[in-house]
């Protein structure tokens, strides 16, 4: 294993799960991975069962876990965490995909560390499944600290577009044709342009 000090960025964070079976590789994001032991190296993930990369990850047993960092671009959330992988090629025109030894592409940009292995053993967790995996190898590729959920949500998810603000101007409304006169006041000698009546026929709006 190229660094053991991948194994502490499992302690939290938000990862992408990629696994590779026949000629289709694909991901996921989770949010649950750690180390159970040192001698072997292994690791213990969850995966939902609704999750396409489940169905492949079943089958290859081949896994690798890259840890997303605060740099992260939503795109790449986007990419794994809302493309459906049985729809779209979740790696295509994404830059710095690495195959792993496992044989396994992973991405570069916007992660720390990674870790790559073998599935040894699952367990039925009923909507998930229970992962447990011999890491053969694996790096530290930048300090910059692991993406937890929270930090996704304050600092990476896009934030929805501000409430267009109220009119603070009053208006009022012609009680003969309907005109709506909108300002601060409606002034005393104003004459509706429609129907040429005056201001007292006019009556504020709420």
């Amino acid at each position: 294993m190229k660094n053991t000090k991948a194994m502490y960025s499992l302690s939290y964070g938000l990862f992408v799960l990629t696994t590779r079976e026949g000629e289709k590789d694909n991901g996921c994001i989770i949010n649950t991975g750690m180390q159970v032991t040192t001698t072997p190296n292994r690791i213990i993930f969850t995966v939902n069962k609704g999750n396409y990369t489940h169905d492949l990850l079943m089958k290859s047993r081949r896994v690798t876990l890259s840890v997303i960092s605060e740099e992260a671009d939503f795109s790449l959330f986007q990419r794994f965490g809302f493309q459906s992988g049985r729809e779209a090629d979740k790696f295509a025109g994404l830059d710095g995909v690495v195959r792993g030894e496992n044989e396994v592409l992973r991405p570069t940009v916007g992660v720390n560390a990674w870790l790559s292995g073998w599935v040894v053993s699952t367990t039925d967790l009923g909507t998930h499944t229970l992962f447990l995996a011999d890491v053969v190898d694996g790096d530290v590729v930048s300090s910059v600290p692991s993406a937890t959920y929270a930090y996704y949500q304050a600092h990476i998810k896009p934030k929805p577009p501000a409430a267009p603000v109220k009119s603070e101007k009053k208006r009022w409304v012609c009680k003969v044709c309907g005109y709506v006169y909108e300002g601060d006041t409606l002034p005393e000698d104003f004459i509706c342009p429609i129907c040429k009546h005056p201001a007292e026929d006019f009556e504020q709006m709420e």
